[in-house]
């Protein structure tokens, strides 16, 4: 087990190296968790991290949502290969085709093809999942139904609104009915209202170098994505109460079922490949897979605006890590951090994150060249007269607009089927994947986790 002195301590070397204004880290190991925190929670206010503050999980959020459909499954209230409309009759998207014929497990498995990162404002009511299922009736199809792997924020909307429906309540109250409660957890806010009572950590964004990070504008997303994870905030050593679930064949810690051991097997069975971006090997029900045929080593990660989650789950070691974070460069404090700690602990070395080649080739101007879109961003590459390619993001939400990214930055070749920015943003050189076109020399998709089509 970790010391919890020598934790804090380690954890407050980081969060100062890497410009994160707080941070919680939550290791279980051997049954029992150790937990630090270091920092502060709002830089405003000057408010300090503590053990039982909570963050904003972000996506993370996915893998409670997905647990709460494989709970339905297990239950024989729902067929992960049934289409969404048998449970959604008034679901739709602008491709009617593909709307009739999107199942739950695509949506579970991120396959639906739904250009799905929309954040759309439907209120703050118990409603407001339930209002979001119209609202998207003119969302784009990026692929066909089951063709490929494409991150889709709006398909778990359609999953939590699916629970609302089958469970006969707001998706908040089965979340707390059925796995907050049971689990005994006690740190756990699924709103803002709830926050308030907890020392809540606020966002922080802009990590330019030398620039101290500012607090958000806004504290959480819009109500309606809360089942892909807009608001449900917890503690670091609560989020592994979740995880044991996942460590201990879907039992609590007292021994009571909350979840069939082969509904917890099937959710980190791959389901589809993901593309060489640095997001895991496969994605399962629910859960991000980084080395199914190995270590078994599976977990998610959560970005809202201005915070950071990640969730590591060693099996075979019995070992989980989970830090939470409100800004600075978050993913070098994971690299750093819970690297070492999953060594130390469960003796799985992470791979090292893609950096830009010493002596990249040239850039196939004929097959990156172009513009590519997605709900969200419009990136355009280009090419100029000496050979260096530059992409230039466009946001196209408001959303878009609060995640601080720069205009414009230069990309190099990492691979015949990747590019990688020069410069890191955030802690990281992002990658993205080149998704080949039907014969064509030129790339069909610019992939970001996101599929993102080319435009004409």
């Amino acid at each position: 087990m970790p010391h919890a002195v020598d934790l804090e301590r380690r954890l407050t070397d980081s969060i100062e190296e890497h410009g994160v204004p707080g941070a919680q880290v939550a290791v279980l190991v051997g049954g029992e968790i150790t937990d630090a925190a270091a920092g502060v929670l709002n830089t405003a206010t000057g408010v300090a991290a503590t053990t039982d503050s909570v963050f904003q999980i972000g996506s993370v959020t996915k893998a409670w949502t997905a647990t709460l459909i494989m709970q339905l499954a297990a239950e024989g209230l729902i067929e992960l290969d049934a289409p969404v409309r048998r449970y959604l009759p008034e679901f739709q998207v602008r491709d009617g085709a593909a709307a009739a014929v999107i199942t739950v497990r695509q949506l579970l498995g991120h396959t639906s093809g739904i250009d799905g990162d929309l954040f759309l404002d439907t209120g703050r009511g118990a409603d407001a999942v339930e209002k979001f299922v119209p609202a998207i009736a003119d969302a784009g199809q990026v692929h066909r139904p089951g063709d490929m792997f494409s991150y889709c924020n709006s398909g778990y909307v359609l999953l939590g609104r699916i629970l609302e429906v089958l469970r006969g309540k707001p998706f908040d109250a089965v979340l707390r009915e059925w796995l907050v409660t049971p689990l005994g957890l006690t740190r756990v806010a699924t709103d803002a209202d709830e926050a308030i009572l907890f020392r809540a950590a606020v966002g922080h964004i802009g990590s330019a170098p030398g620039v101290r990070p500012e607090p958000t504008p806004v504290w959480a997303l819009p109500a309606s994505n809360a089942p892909a994870g807009a608001r449900l905030a917890m503690s670091a050593r609560d989020l592994l109460g979740f995880a044991r679930l996942h460590l201990s064949g879907g039992r609590t810690v007292e021994g009571v079922p909350v979840l069939p051991e082969t509904a917890v097997q099937a959710m980190t069975r791959p389901h589809v490949e993901v593309p060489d971006i640095g997001y895991g090997t496969h994605w399962g029900l629910g859960w991000q897979l980084f080395d199914p045929a190995g270590t078994g080593l599976f977990g998610h990660d959560g970005s809202t605006i201005g915070q950071n989650a990640f969730l590591r789950i060693a099996p075979a070691a019995g070992v989980a890590i989970a830090l939470l974070a409100n800004g600075g460069d978050a993913f070098a404090l994971y690299q750093d951090l819970v690297a070492d700690l999953l060594w130390v602990h469960a003796g799985i070395r992470l791979p090292a994150r893609p950096v830009p080649p010493a002596r990249p080739e040239p850039v196939d101007a004929a097959r990156v060249s172009g513009r590519y879109r997605s709900v969200m961003y419009e990136h355009a590459i280009d090419v100029d007269p000496d050979g260096r390619a530059w992409l230039s993001t466009i946001p196209l939400t408001a959303e878009a607009a609060l995640v601080s990214a720069p205009d414009r930055m230069e990309l190099l070749h990492l691979r015949s089927d990747a590019l990688i920015a020069a410069r890191p943003v955030r802690g990281r050189h992002a990658v993205y994947g080149l998704i080949d076109g039907d014969g064509d020399a030129a790339a069909r998709y610019l992939h970001t986790s996101r599929a993102m089509p080319r435009q004409p």
